[in-house]
């Protein structure tokens, strides 16, 4: 059963905020493999209309993890199913397409962290506070789940979105964040510090649709190429776009999307649009 919250005018403004960095994120071009305005990169079942209409969808059920984080409901009890009804309206959506399940996963958590707490360090030690031991408890379940992420985890030992949950994102809060604000110290404009982000969390994570798609191989290549980019002047050179394009244009050949760090880009820009 869902349980019944009472959303407040702060809580469609998060969840506003929420759809807001999805959109931030799909709008990016280039970014290796993932769906853009442009084209639908290494996914041939969704499209950035598919995309928008989905996070679109998430907009009411954000507003209930919101309510449900500013009222302190447990993980079990509230946020999980609450994410599954998220899910539900998402597939409604999409007419069955996974576009944000990792996201909603992520950003939904965060949400309810934002609920109640602004400041970015004190989000993410209410994440770990307020329902990292059920965290851990659902990502040793998960362990068995015939999820891409439970594959992945069973054949890489690779944690995933779960493991990052448990700690309270440290991707998004360690490396998301400070790359970001470096862009932007450094005078890069808004969509090219969102690109460099995005190669920063490339860099640090090991990302599990990259996993699921081509193994171990495949995620190392992914690393190696984020590192290169970056090594070799990352945003910053002025033909920052020509390469990560080309960069694209591998990844779409070979079947990778960094799908997951997808996910910790938008978490990280809403972390930017709701914190102090």
């Amino acid at each position: 059963m869902i349980p019944a919250v009472a959303v407040s005018p702060d809580d469609l403004a998060l969840a506003g905020a929420a759809v807001a960095a999805l959109r931030d994120e799909l709008e990016l071009y280039p970014k290796p493999g993932l769906v853009s305005p442009v084209d639908s990169g290494a996914h041939d079942d969704m499209d950035f209309d598919l995309m928008c209409r989905s996070a679109e969808a998430l907009r009411q059920p954000f507003a209930c993890l919101a309510a449900a984080g500013r009222q302190g409901c447990s993980f079990e009890g509230a946020l999980a199913p609450l994410g599954r009804d998220a899910e539900r309206a998402m597939l409604q959506a999409t007419g069955g397409v996974n576009t944000h399940r990792g996201a909603i996963f992520c950003l939904g958590l965060i949400v309810a962290a934002i609920a109640r707490a602004r400041d970015a360090a004190a989000i993410q030690s209410t994440l770990v506070r307020e329902w990292g031991a059920a965290l851990k408890a659902h990502a040793a379940r998960g362990e068995r789940a015939a999820s891409h992420g439970g594959l992945v985890r069973q054949k890489t030992g690779v944690g995933g979105a779960r493991s990052e949950a448990v700690e309270g994102f440290p991707a998004v809060f360690r490396t998301g964040l400070p790359a970001y604000r470096s862009a932007l110290a450094q005078g890069l404009e808004p969509a090219a510090a969102r690109v460099q982000t995005l190669f920063a969390l490339m860099e640090a994570v090991d990302d599990t649709t990259v996993l699921y798609r081509g193994g171990i191989d495949a995620g190392r290549f992914v690393r190696r190429a984020a590192a290169g980019f970056l090594a070799d002047g990352g945003c910053s050179r002025d033909d920052w776009h020509e390469r990560a394009e080309r960069l694209h244009r591998t990844f779409v050949a070979r079947n990778l999307s960094p799908g997951g760090c997808a996910d910790l880009l938008a978490a990280t820009l809403l972390v930017v649009r709701c914190s102090d």
